[in-house]
């Protein structure tokens, strides 16, 4: 038998964290040790594609939790870190040293790089739970492209993938319990997808919640984050994004 070890059961333990301790500040050394952890993640061709804002100017962050769907917890969050899909960097070198006539960043350019910076913030993610912080991914960052852009300086070759809001966390979200996963059985396929059918999918919803079930499940999801204005925003965003990529 394999036997538990201090990672493993903070990944178990972790839940977003949205409510924070204001009375305990989080240190310059420890958001040293964020970025640390971010920056060891491991990255396509060691090219590091990503970077990381930090939000230290409490307009901005006020500002961010009106443009990410009115969310007022982020502008009360100690630390709010916005994760860049960023090939400006590399571009602007390859331009340097070949002097013009470079190809431009495409697609696979940004899905490669959306790949590194998620990884970086996965990382931030396992090092605040191991230093008893809390933290909560903000998905809304994709929204608002064109205020977004401008309000944080964001360049052509560059978009924002996930944002962390990070704090020691509440009593109350201390207590909350933390919401159940679907079964291993309907997410882990061998060698080859394996699509659902109406029996798998109700199983899948009954067993990870009884009293809620599909029949509850699905529709109050369809009606809370899929037919939605803020994802009607979000993916009218995502396409500006991709738009200003490949221009």
């Amino acid at each position: 038998m394999i036997p538990d070890n201090p990672t493993l059961s903070q990944l178990h333990a972790r839940k977003s964290v949205r409510a924070y301790d204001l009375s305990r500040a989080v240190t310059g050394e420890l958001k040293a040790r964020l970025f640390d952890a971010a920056i060891t993640a491991p990255t396509a061709g060691n090219m590091c594609l990503y970077a990381i804002l930090d939000i230290t100017d409490e307009g901005i962050k006020t500002k961010l939790s009106v443009l990410c769907d009115n969310q007022p917890f982020i502008a009360k969050a100690p630390v709010a870190l916005v994760f860049l899909a960023d090939w400006q960097r590399w571009f602007d070198g390859f331009a340097v040293a070949a002097g013009g006539g470079l190809r431009r960043p495409a697609e696979g350019d940004l899905l490669l790089a959306a790949t590194d910076a998620v990884i970086a913030a996965q990382n931030v993610v396992v090092a605040a739970e191991a230093l008893g912080l809390g933290s909560c991914y903000i998905g809304d960052i994709l929204e608002q492209h064109e205020e977004i852009a401008a309000l944080l300086n964001i360049p052509r070759y560059a978009v924002p993938v996930a944002m962390l809001c990070i704090g020691y966390p509440a009593q109350s979200q201390m207590d909350r319990e933390k919401p159940p996963r679907f079964s291993r059985k309907y997410l882990v396929h061998e060698n080859t997808y394996r699509a659902a059918d109406e029996k798998a999918l109700r199983a899948m919803f009954e067993e990870r919640d009884p009293k809620r079930g599909f029949d509850h499940e699905v529709p109050a999801m369809a009606a809370r984050k899929w037919n939605t204005e803020f994802m009607a925003e979000m993916n009218r965003s995502v396409k500006a994004w991709i738009g200003r990529w490949c221009e």
